[in-house]
């Protein structure tokens, strides 16, 4: 069986008012999918007759901002986010953190005034600065004792700016131009398990239903009813 591919996770990053960065939250399963919208400060003229406004060209009056939406898991029952404790049973221990983002914290110097902190979503060669402008957190999974185990986020960030941004690749120890661990370009690509998949889920996902027990046997798969989240699976075998 070959090595596991490294995956690279992504981090919430604090940005003090002064440009370091302060505390960093990596995540524990990486997001599905990045939604980034771009959108301009626009208005009808002024001196447009009101009639005639629907059908007159907008004025363009000032910057324009881009957003950021992405929905985050955590799960205390799966292995936990690198330097976490490991007596962690109640999953807002976890995204407590993330909710840290959100909240509004003093002004050095400035007695009374509260802002929130600036926020860097980075993951690969993403990058993303801005604030939180909205959290949702569901609470899905709880314990005989009432504990939530595990839960997911729902994140809008923003900047009043339109911004694209590139990060530089994180090192994940392979010499240059390869893949990590003796992975090989052109080969099929690689399924990421989700908090909660079963293998056959993933299967009929892909319209390989009746194949699960040929993709656990190739993937090494004891129970394919409980697997790893963010646990890496080639589902095109044969």
């Amino acid at each position: 069986m070959p090595d596991r591919l490294a995956i690279v996770k992504a981090e919430l990053i604090e940005l003090k008012p002064d440009g370091d960065t302060g505390e960093k939250v990596p995540v524990q399963f990486n997001p599905e999918t990045l939604k980034v919208s771009y959108s301009n400060q626009v208005v009808p003229p002024d001196n447009t007759a009101k009639d005639q406004r629907e059908t007159s060209s907008t004025q363009f009056v000032g910057k324009g901002s881009t957003k950021l939406s992405l929905q985050l898991w955590f799960d205390v029952t799966a292995p936990l986010p690198q330097g976490e404790s490991a007596n962690v049973d109640d999953v807002r221990q976890l995204t407590k953190k993330v909710v840290d983002f959100i909240t509004p914290k003093e002004v050095e110097g400035k007695d009374g005034k509260y802002l929130p902190p600036g926020v860097r979503f980075e993951w690969g060669t993403f990058k993303f600065d801005g604030v939180v402008e909205s959290l949702e957190e569901s609470l899905e999974f709880f314990s005989h004792e009432g504990k939530p185990l595990r839960a997911s986020i729902s994140l809008s960030m923003s900047q009043q700016s339109i911004q694209f941004a590139f990060a530089e690749p994180k090192n994940m120890n392979s010499p240059p131009g390869t893949m990590p661990s003796g992975a090989q370009a052109g080969t099929a690509p690689l399924t990421q398990a989700a908090a909660g998949m079963t293998l056959q889920e993933l299967a009929a996902k892909i319209g390989r239903a009746a194949d699960w027990k040929t993709i656990a046997e190739a993937n090494n798969i004891e129970n394919p009813r409980l697997l790893e989240p963010g646990r890496l699976l080639d589902m095109h075998v044969r």
